[in-house]
């Protein structure tokens, strides 16, 4: 599966990448971070407020760092959803 952090770098893209990481490694589900800091890519995504985190192709958050159980959860739900 794959994890997408759409952001240019700033520290609040930083921390939600972190946190996707622990998230990953909490839940246990097999997944790929990819960062996309070009912002016509981020766009084609309908996040106009960056950091957005991307689950599976879905949009999960936008403007925001959801907690690293929120993460971990949304993990598990795309996991199961296969």
């Amino acid at each position: 599966m794959e994890v997408k952090i759409l952001g240019t770098g700033c520290p609040k893209c930083k921390k939600l990448f972190e946190a996707a990481e622990s998230a990953v490694r909490e839940s246990g589900v097999k997944a790929d971070l990819v960062k996309i800091e070009k912002i016509d890519e981020i766009i084609t995504y309908g996040v106009a407020v960056t950091p957005g985190l991307v689950i599976a192709g879905e949009v999960k958050s936008a403007g925001k760092i959801p907690d690293v159980k929120q993460i971990a959860a949304w993990l598990k739900e795309a996991e199961a959803k296969g």
